[in-house]
């Protein structure tokens, strides 16, 4: 697992790069993400190509 992000911030639109190979290593595939915020929680598909 990775934390991209932990800290408060104001609302507002925000960027976040996720490089992988830098990071991590991630093989391609299908990977679920997960955003949580308060009591708000999303989960959403992301697809790595290499």
């Amino acid at each position: 697992m990775v934390t991209l992000v932990d800290e408060y911030r104001e609302a507002g639109r925000y960027k976040v790069e996720f490089n992988v190979g830098q990071t991590i290593s991630l093989s391609s595939g299908v990977y679920i993400y997960k955003l949580t915020a308060g009591s708000f929680t999303s989960s959403k598909k992301m697809m790595v190509i290499k």
